[in-house]
């Protein structure tokens, strides 16, 4: 059986919880939205972000791109590696918001989704394959975040994108399984360090 039990999950998740935001009153964007203002009190915000969405075209296009590049990635890496590289990419996304556009409040999965878009890159180029598509298909989109007028945190897309290149290249350097523990390490000190980087850019910028 094809592993993708956590994009399907991650998918339904956040479909439930849209609809239930419209319905309260957006009471789940109060809950989980991030700004970095918020995160020596609230710091679950850095992924919880990723559960709300600003509107139906918003989540839609996250969604979609999420259901195809999640089910090819998490069948590639297996479900608990997909799961780490969904959320370490969503935890460079408030990060790089963090320092660049502090006080803000961002929601959306679309730095996790820029993340999977660069970590796909990588991989397809460690296995030989030609992935330049891929490339064209993220620079465009990340262009579209710098167009006046577009209430799109390009801050969060290049986080994720960041992000998305150091797990890859993780994966793709530990591929044997006697580098499993090496892997976890790398893939933990990952995380650290995007959550050490958020907190430092709290104290730079407001602390």
């Amino acid at each position: 059986m094809l592993d993708q039990k956590a994009t399907v999950v991650i998918v339904a998740v956040t479909a439930a919880i849209w609809l239930l935001d419209q319905v309260s009153g957006r009471f789940f964007t109060s809950l989980l939205a991030y700004n970095s203002f918020l995160l020596p009190t609230q710091p679950w915000r850095v992924v919880t972000s990723l559960f709300v969405h600003s509107g139906i075209f918003h989540i839609l296009f996250n969604m979609w791109a999420l259901w195809i590049f999640g089910r090819m990635l998490e069948n590639m890496l297996g479900t608990w590696r997909f799961v780490a590289l969904y959320f370490i990419t969503g935890i460079f996304g408030s990060m790089l918001v963090t320092f660049l556009a502090p006080g803000t409040t961002v929601v959306g999965a679309s730095g996790a989704i820029f993340g999977l878009f660069a970590a796909f890159f990588v991989l397809q180029r460690s296995l030989g394959q030609n992935a330049v598509q891929l490339l064209v298909i993220m620079g465009l989109n990340l262009v579209v975040g710098f167009l006046p007028g577009i209430n799109i945190s390009w801050q969060a897309h290049v986080g994720g994108i960041i992000g998305g290149f150091l797990v890859g290249f993780v994966f793709a350097k530990t591929r044997n399984v006697r580098q499993r523990p090496l892997q976890i390490g790398l893939l933990a000190a990952t995380a650290v360090v995007g959550i050490v980087l958020t907190a430092v850019g709290y104290a730079v910028t407001i602390g």
